[in-house]
């Protein structure tokens, strides 16, 4: 199965930001205990390239992983290099979203606007992070009256309370940052059994 199907069907992005590679490791297992096959390791943490690797060396076969907050072509190279299989971005940068394609990932550059997401779509884009996802679920759906035939990944605000909701709308997946992984607190093993807890809920959340 390709990487853009594992997207489509497993449907939740874990985004793991500001966590040491040795820490990703853990979080990354036991976000797969949980359910959660698809994560998203931010280039802005510690040495992310490092922990793409290690996760990727890891978890290859059992976890799709992705780099997130990607904003420039030579970045998205590096992290495909170091094992990502899909590059996502807050923003529409067409050099990115090429390099990406080129190297054979899945691009998911991030949009607001209809002109955006369209834009990112024309360029490319194999699914469309609509960034920041705060505005609510009715956003998606009135997005997606005109723009039906783009695939969009809700990112920031999505959480266990309207995870549901952006599914009705019509997402295809969902970006979940803190409300899923909050690597402000230390990684003890209390707190990752309390993850996939965390990770088991959202699978269910989604599930028909």
């Amino acid at each position: 199965m390709n990487t853009l199907q594992q997207i489509m069907d497993n449907k939740i992005v874990s985004i793991i930001r500001g966590a040491a590679p040795e820490d990703t490791v853990k979080i990354a297992n036991a976000l797969k205990e949980g359910g959660v096959k698809l994560i998203e390791i931010t280039l802005n943490s510690p040495n992310a390239l490092k922990s793409i690797e290690l996760v990727s060396q890891e978890l290859g076969e059992k976890m799709v992983v992705g780099a997130g907050t990607v904003l420039d072509p030579e970045s998205a190279r590096a992290a495909i290099l170091a094992g990502a299989k899909f590059i996502l971005s807050p923003t529409v940068n067409a050099e990115t979203i090429k390099m990406t394609k080129r190297y054979g990932a899945v691009s998911i550059p991030g949009a607001f606007t209809p002109t955006e997401i369209l834009t990112a779509f024309e360029n490319g884009g194999d699914i469309v992070k609509v960034f920041p996802a705060s505005i609510g679920a009715s956003y998606i759906k009135d997005i997606r009256g005109p723009l039906n035939h783009i695939p969009l990944l809700p990112t920031g605000g999505v959480n266990i309370e309207n995870i549901a909701e952006f599914k009705k709308a019509g997402a295809v997946g969902f970006g979940i940052g803190s409300s899923l992984v909050d690597t402000k607190q230390e990684i003890t093993e209390d707190y990752l059994k309390e993850l996939t807890k965390k990770a088991q809920a959202y699978v269910a959340a989604i599930k028909d």
